[in-house]
C-alpha cells in the first residue's frame, strides 16, 4: 500500500526514547534548583521546548543565578550522558518504522533537541537513514514548541500538507505545537507526564503497541 499523502511527523524525547524520564528527574533535583535557587519551577512549564529558549523563558519569568553559558554547559553534559548511556530506544520502534517504510509513508523526527543529541540517538540505535527529514528547533526560523513553526517546517521539508501530517507527542508544548500546525495529534502518555491537558491530541495512547496500531490506522 502506498500513501505518500501522509506522513507520521515523531518527537524524539519521550517518544522515540525514554528521555523525559530522565530529564525530568535532572531539570526538578538538578537543574532547576541550580539556575533558579529561590524559586520551585514546576517541570511541566519548561517540557518540550529547545533548552536555549528555556533560559530565556527562566530568565524572564524567575530571574536565574546563572550565566547562559553556565546554564548551556550544564545542559549539554546532562545531555551526553543521557543519550550515551541511560535512554533506551520505544520498543517496536523498528518494526514500526518498517511497517510505514512498506506502506511508503515518509517519516520525520521533530525535536525540540539540538541535532547533536538527536544524532547520538539515531547513531546509537541504528537509526541512521531511517527517517525522510530530521528537525530541529535550532534549525528553523521561528519559534519552537508550543508555536507551530517547527511542524510546520517539517510538512514543508516532506512536501506534505501540515493537515494531512500524523503527529505524536508526549508533552504539553508538543501537543499545542503539533495541534496548532493542523496535524492530527497522537497523544503517547508517559508516567513521567502527569496533570497534562490531553485536549489538543486527537487520540491518547498509553503503550507501544497501541501506539503502533493507531499510527498504522491513521495513515491507512
Amino acid at each position: 500500500m502506498s500513501n505518500t499523502d501522509t506522513a507520521v511527523l515523531f518527537d524524539m524525547d519521550g517518544v522515540i526514547v525514554d528521555s523525559e524520564d530522565y530529564w525530568v528527574d535532572l531539570e526538578r533535583e538538578e537543574l532547576l534548583p541550580e539556575v533558579v535557587p529561590h524559586t520551585e519551577v514546576p517541570v511541566a512549564e519548561i517540557t518540550g521546548m529547545n533548552y536555549r529558549e528555556i533560559y530565556d523563558y527562566l530568565e524572564a519569568e524567575y530571574g536565574t543565578a546563572v550565566t547562559r553559558e553556565e546554564f548551556l554547559d550544564l545542559f549539554e553534559a546532562a545531555a551526553r550522558d543521557l543519550y550515551t548511556e541511560r535512554v533506551a530506544l520505544l520498543e517496536g520502534f523498528h518494526d514500526l518504522l518498517e511497517e510505514l517504510e512498506d506502506r511508503d509513508v515518509p517519516v520525520a523526527i521533530v525535536s525540540s533537541s539540538p541535532h547533536d543529541w538527536i544524532d547520538i540517538v539515531r547513531e546509537r540505535f541504528d537509526l541512521e537513514g531511517a527517517f525522510d527529514a530530521i528537525v530541529s528547533a535550532e534549525g528553523i526560523e521561528g519559534p519552537g514548541k508550543p508555536e507551530p513553526d517547527i511542524y510546520e517546517h517539517a510538512a514543508g521539508e516532506l512536501g506534505i500538507p501540515v493537515t494531512d501530517c500524523v503527529a505524536v507527542e508526549d508533552s504539553q508544548h508538543g501537543l499545542e505545537s503539533a495541534a496548532a500546525a493542523g496535524a492530527t495529534v497522537v497523544a503517547y502518555r508517559i508516567d513521567t507526564h502527569t496533570d497534562l491537558d490531553f485536549a489538543p491530541a486527537d487520540v491518547v495512547v498509553d503503550d507501544p503497541d497501541e501506539l503502533r496500531r493507531t499510527v498504522l490506522e491513521l495513515v491507512e
